[in-house]
Order: C-alpha cells, then structure tokens, then sequence
C-alpha cells in the first residue's frame, strides 16, 4: 500500500540519517512511482549523499531511473565517484549512456573509468551513436544463441544465469549466425512449447524485422506505429547484431524531444530545466533570449511611436492594438505548430516553403476575414464608430494573413538558415504580428483620420 505520509521526505531523510538499507527500501516500495522524484527534490545534499550510499547499488539504481535526467545527473555529481560508479553500473546501458551523458565531461570519463571493463567498453561504445537513433536507444541486455542450439542448451542457460538475466526484459531470443549476423528471432512462449532436441533454427521466425543503427527516431516511431512489436533488434553495416531498441525507448525519447522543443519555443534553452537546478544556471538559460526580445519588442513599439499623434486623436484605437496583436499571435502559433510537427516527422523539407504558404494563404484569408468582420462589428456597436470598425477590422483580418503566411513558412525558413526553427520562431512571429498589426492600424487610421474623428464627435 502507497504510503499517505504528507511529508514523505521527512521520514525518509530520518530513515537515510540511521542507514538502515532494510527499512529504506521497504519504505521506497510505499512511495508512489510518480511522487520518487518529488520526495527526493526535497532532500538536502547531504541526505541524498546518505540515502544512496545506504542503499546497494541495484535499488540505487532502480531509483535513479525514475528519476529527470538533469536530477539524476545532480545526484550522481554529488554521491562521490565510487558510489556513483557503483550505482551507474548497475543501471540498463541505455538509462547508463543516457545518464554519462548528461554528467560534465570531467565527472563522466571519471566514472567511466571506475566501471568494470566490459561496462565502461559498452559505455564508450553506445556514446558514439546519437541521442535519438537506433544506437543511442538501443540496450545491450539481450539473448542470442547460435542456428545449432537446442531448446534444453538454451533452457539450461536460463536456468543457470537466472540472477544476471533477472533484469533482462526476455521476450524473444535472438538466433545469429557464426559471425554474428542475425538470421532469426524466436519467441518465448514458443521456446516452452518446444521439444527439448529441437534447434533454434527449426522453430525461429527467419529474416525478423530489425533496423540499421543509424535510425532516426522517426523512422523507429513510425515502424512501433505500424507494428505491434515490444522491441526491434538493431543491426550495423554487416548486419551483425549490436543490440535491441523498445518500444518503451523511443516512446519515452520522443516524449522528451517534444518536451525540449516546447522549453525552447517558449524560450528556456539549454536543455531540461528543474527547480534544483542551480538559480545562476537557471537564469542564465531563460535569459538568452529575454534580452533578445528586449531588442524585438522596442522595434515593435517604435511603430507606435511613429504614430503617436494618430493615436492621441483616436484614443480608442489604444483598446484594439493589444486585441489585433494578440489574435494574429495566435494564428500564427498554430501555423508555426503545424510546421514544426510536420518537420520534426520528416512531411516537410524547406524546399517546400512555397507550397506550405499557399496552404496557409487558404486558412489565413478565411479565418482573416471572419475574425476581421467580428472585431469590425463588435467595434461599431461599442464605441458606436462604423469607421473605427471599418480599420480595426481590416487591419485583423490583414494581419491574420500574415501571421499564418509568416507562422507556416518562418520554419522552414529557419531549418533552411541551420537555425533550430523550435527556438527562434516564436520570437520571430511575435515581432512580426506585433510591428505589422500596429502598423495596419495606425496607418489604415491616419488615411482615415478625418472621418474617425468626425464620427467620434
């Protein structure tokens, strides 16, 4: 039963402090999965330091798998190099690789070095593959036996290495040939029903589907998408077995991806950020482009400094700027939406700018029109001005063109320059709709000046 204590860490950092390795773990257990994280955010260094070094390397490291990267990475940093080394070791060689990679490049040859051989060489040998290909999510945990091995070989060798296979996720045994090549895959269940002098040949599933190491994320998105399968064998340029990617890996790294991309759009760069992060990192992160928005938003708010007499002789017009800007904003974000989805799964290149824009062109001419009649109406009714209506309307409906026109095609622009359009598109747009709604309404009401201040009066 989950445990109900409303301060969880309180107990637990009591629990570290004595070093009862029994009592922490049977107290871990009522901990919900989802609430590891936030009762051990809560902890102090010093008490984290105690409750890692109370527990043995495997429940540490079943922890730290639960936990955010970045946070796993902090603990890591502070838990010292033997212990850390012990608890690293002991995780699955994807989270492994994926943790050493986010530790400072000092902290991890450390920690690589104090891994046993075999770990530290797959270490150093998953690091070589990107993040989101088949290579970097790829784990080494995985069964294979030669096409000549009988059902009772293999039995017998389960049965032998329980405790190390203990970990594995065994649900299908990988049948390679003498170099190494994979030539067949063979399910459990089917291994049980076998009889005991039967070869693997005889009962595999020849020529299994598998995926080069080089596969983007995409590619092994899509191929989850169409296939029920648990996990895929990844093979290198000779067709030799290096490993075997889930489902649940590129689930999860696809979730992460989309996490980043909405950090970035919403200006945080550097990555996963978290409240125990330090207060200068996390500064300095959002600040990037803070001060470039600072430079953005002074040229948008220069138009209306250019227009300063047109607005002190229509003061309404000062009700409908932030209404204009803020609508065409968000057409344009769902344009600039759109566009990032469709490149991030490989539908759009930028040579395809053209023919993005006149899809928008179509969205943004009608939704321009309706939302440009609405505002015009709602202006006429309430400042009781069929002219002050006349331009803030023409002006929505204009700038709702653009705005989806400039959100389609600003990222594909982007991705064509070597920008990440996730990060840069949103300022960008922001600018754009701002200086060019400001502008269509102060300058549609200067050319119209003399009949909004006659009708006003």
């Amino acid at each position: 039963m989950a445990t109900r204590d409303p301060r969880p860490w309180e107990r637990l950092e009591a629990l570290a402090e004595a070093g009862e390795p029994h009592a922490l773990r049977q107290f871990l257990e009522l901990i919900l999965p989802g609430e590891a994280a936030r009762v051990i955010a809560r902890l102090t260094p010093h008490a984290q330091s105690r409750l890692f070094g109370a527990l043995d390397p495997i429940d540490a490291a079943r922890l730290v798998s639960e936990l955010p990267r970045s946070q796993a990475a902090e603990l890591i940093e502070h838990m010292g190099a033997e212990l850390g080394a012990g608890v690293v070791a002991a995780l699955p060689s994807d989270k492994r690789v994926d943790l050493l990679d986010a530790l400072a490049e000092a902290t991890r040859e450390e920690l690589i070095s104090l891994l046993p051989p075999a770990e530290a060489r797959e270490a150093r040998e998953l690091a070589e593959f990107g993040a989101n290909t088949a290579g970097g999510l790829m784990i080494k945990e995985f069964l294979s036996y030669g096409q000549d091995v009988q059902v009772r070989e293999v039995i017998d060798d389960l049965k032998r290495n329980a405790a190390r296979y203990a970990s594995y996720e065994v649900q299908y045994l990988y049948v390679v040939s003498a170099i190494g090549r994979l030539v067949g895959v063979v399910a459990v269940r089917r291994l049980l029903f076998a009889s005991p002098e039967t070869a693997l040949s005889s009962i595999m599933q020849p020529s299994p589907l598998a995926v080069p190491v080089n596969a983007a994320l995409d590619l092994l998105r899509a191929l989850f998408e169409r296939h029920r399968f648990i996990a895929v064998p990844v093979l290198d340029a000779n067709h030799r077995m290096l490993g075997v990617v889930r489902r649940s890996a590129v689930e999860a790294a696809t979730a992460e991806r989309s996490e980043r991309d909405y950090l970035k759009v919403q200006g945080i760069v550097g990555g996963e950020e978290l409240r125990t992060l330090p207060w200068v990192v996390r500064a300095r992160r959002r600040m990037s482009w803070l001060t470039v928005n600072i430079g953005l938003n002074i040229l948008a708010a220069s138009v209306i400094a250019f227009f300063q007499d047109t607005l002190s002789a229509v003061i309404a017009l000062a009700v409908y700027l932030p209404i204009i800007s803020d609508m065409s904003g968000c057409s344009g974000n769902q344009a600039v939406a759109v566009s990032l989805r469709e490149l991030s799964l490989g539908l759009l290149k930028p040579v395809d700018v053209l023919r993005v824009w006149l899809k928008e062109a179509s969205v943004g001419v009608i939704n321009g029109a309706a939302l440009g009649l609405l505002i015009a109406a709602v202006a006429w009714v309430w400042n009781g001005n069929p002219y002050l209506g006349l331009v803030v309307g023409a002006a929505l409906g204009l700038n709702t063109f653009i705005a989806v026109s400039v959100g389609g095609t600003l990222p594909l622009v982007l991705k064509w320059l070597n920008i990440d359009p996730a990060l840069a598109s949103g300022p960008i747009l922001t600018t754009v709709t701002d200086m060019c709604g400001f502008l269509l309404v102060l300058g549609l009401a200067t050319l119209a000046l003399d009949r909004l201040v006659s009708a006003a009066t």
